[in-house]
């Protein structure tokens, strides 16, 4: 296997902390100690162990970053106040909805009442909707990964056919837009275009492919364009190993570039969460803070 055409991470991941840690350090000078928050209703080991990997990285780079945990019989409005109180406190730069949430709660309209410009995941209506115009402040940290370790092989984008399988808001749509703006042609396939059976014929003909739905080797490595970029979002646990929704062995031998499960899309967007509380710090102080 030729190592070149991996897509890791890691070097893309270490600039942006450096970024951060520069800025952080520059905020504590001017007062300003970053602080965010993750609000977790209910609780499962899967989680515990992603949210104390992030507020160590949070310690690393100097974000004070906090859990708040609320009882999984937590009802929509207590959770809506407590995000409430979020928004109105100006020592909070940053907020977090932690997903999936229990099935009485509605997620969307819990993430829609996060203050804009504390969104650090990109997900207000406010933020995604600047990311369709064109004009961007906080986007989605899965969707910024993806994009930037597609522009980080140097290849030419403007023209290019580009398949984005999987329509979240946190990957999916957003790539679509970004590969859009892009000037790439962007065709994004869902379980209707399985069913129709045409997702092969789609993702034969991309230049570039994106795969964000949470199925282990969902796509046959040998569907895979010769000299494709492949950007792998997924993470999934088979027999205790993590696998990417790709067929990773079979792929890399058609790939010019991609993405490795783990060590590839997972550690940049945990970078981005972190720029964007930052960019989010940045805005509101523009604004003369939150009050």
């Amino acid at each position: 296997m030729n190592d070149n055409k991996l897509l890791y991470g890691k070097k893309l991941a270490d600039a942006i902390f450096e970024y951060v840690a520069n800025n952080v350090e520059r905020f504590k000078t001017e007062g300003i100690s970053p602080r965010l928050v993750t609000i977790q209703v209910g609780e499962d080991q899967a989680s515990q162990v992603y949210l104390a990997s992030q507020m160590r990285s949070a310690e690393k780079v100097g974000i004070k970053s906090e859990l708040v945990s609320l009882p999984e019989s937590a009802s929509q409005s207590t959770v809506e106040k407590t995000i409430e109180q979020m928004n109105n406190d100006s020592t909070i730069h940053g907020i977090m909805l932690h997903m999936p949430l229990p099935d009485h709660l509605d997620g969307q309209i819990l993430q829609w009442k996060i203050d804009g410009r504390k969104d650090v995941e990109g997900v207000t209506p406010s933020n995604l909707g600047r990311l369709f115009l064109g004009k961007p402040r906080l986007a989605p940290c899965t969707a910024l990964s993806a994009i930037e370790l597609i522009k980080s092989t140097g290849v030419k984008l403007r023209g290019l056919e580009a398949t984005v399988v999987g329509r979240s808001d946190i990957a999916g749509k957003p790539v679509g837009v970004m590969l859009t703006n892009l000037d790439c042609t962007v065709t994004i396939c869902h379980s209707g275009t399985s069913e129709s059976g045409m997702l092969k014929n789609h993702i034969e003909l991309a230049d570039i492919l994106v795969v964000s739905v949470g199925k282990p080797n969902f796509v046959s490595g040998d569907w895979i364009k010769p000299g494709a970029i492949v950007i792998d979002v997924g993470i999934n646990y088979v027999d205790g190993k993590l696998v990417g929704d790709v067929e990773f062995e079979e792929a890399v031998k058609r790939a010019k570039f991609i993405t490795p499960v783990p060590g590839g899309v997972g550690g940049v967007t945990v970078a981005y969460l972190f720029k964007n509380l930052i960019d989010a710090i940045i805005w509101q102080n523009e604004l003369g803070g939150i009050a």
